[in-house]
């Protein structure tokens, strides 16, 4: 994915809660989703799909699902329709890819990708490694990372050593963690990168592509410039949005799918060509 005059990136996120998953790290970890919910979800995305295959201008698209999006049909659906458009640029998807592979025979993986989240103690490693072997052999892009806790370090640098060199392993900051330096070399040995990780980068008043070429949407078509900043710029399906760039109101941002889109980062040259699924443009020495 290389970005053009025109192109929209668009991270959205729909009503859907539930996951496959137990994850105390998570507060989404188990939830169960009624009927009325998974409804509703599936409206808002098939919507949603619907807008994008309307546009006559690229596209980029990255589902940020709070659950897992993968084991519902309509989010693989989605991901094979909207890969075969020819003005996406790429479609992605955020993913404990505990979803059997097959459906993937029917995605254009020229346009398809996988940011792709190991969780130990919720899968065998084994059946995880397989999943991702799988991905290989079929050429699908993928990355794949865990959260860095002391206690997923030694499955982390198990990850690293069965995957071949080219699959990026990522590492993220637990949520609040302050790591040593000791700690965090630990996790660069596995990351190289894991420095834009280990501390939340400093965003008030700053360039970021967010709101202009970025936008976040919601399963009502609600858009925002981003996850983490909570005004409302209009919505994608009324014509009330328009793109328009703006300084970051946020004091700090902590996530990447956030500072990846600061411009005083530089991430859009590390990642060119893998922004959303997080593939670096070369992968780093380590």
């Amino acid at each position: 994915m290389t970005t053009q005059a025109g192109e929209l990136t668009i991270l959205y996120r729909g009503p859907l809660a539930s996951c496959d998953y137990d994850c105390p790290y998570c507060p989404f970890a188990k939830r169960r989703d009624d009927r009325g919910r998974l409804a509703r979800d599936r409206a808002a995305l098939e919507r949603f799909t619907a807008w994008v295959a309307g546009r006559d201008h690229p596209v980029s698209v990255l589902f940020t699902p709070w659950g897992e999006g993968l084991v519902r049909s309509w989010y693989r659906r989605a991901m094979v329709e909207l890969s075969h458009l020819p003005h996406v640029r790429r479609v992605a998807i955020q993913t404990n890819f505990s979803c059997r592979p097959g459906w993937l025979a029917e995605a254009d993986l020229d346009t398809l990708a996988l940011w792709v989240t190991y969780h130990p103690g919720q899968v065998p490693y084994e059946r995880f490694l397989g999943r991702c072997r799988d991905l290989v052999a079929r050429g699908v892009r993928f990355s794949v990372g865990v959260v860095g806790l002391p206690e997923h370090l030694g499955q982390a640098r198990r990850v690293r050593a069965d995957l071949p060199g080219e699959v990026y392993v990522w590492v993220n900051a637990a949520e609040g963690a302050v790591y040593t330096d000791d700690e965090a070399g630990a996790w660069t040995a596995i990351d190289p990168l894991f420095h834009h990780s280990r501390t939340p980068h400093r965003s008030a008043g700053l360039p970021c592509r967010t709101g202009d070429s970025v936008i976040s949407v919601d399963g009502e078509g609600t858009v925002r410039r981003c996850h983490f900043v909570p005004a409302v710029l209009g919505n994608l399906y009324d014509g009330t949005f328009s793109p328009r760039a703006a300084a970051c109101p946020a004091a700090m941002c902590d996530c990447h799918i956030g500072y990846v889109h600061l411009e005083t980062t530089g991430l859009y040259d590390v990642f060119a060509g893998g922004i959303l699924e997080r593939i670096p443009a070369r992968l780093p020495p380590g």
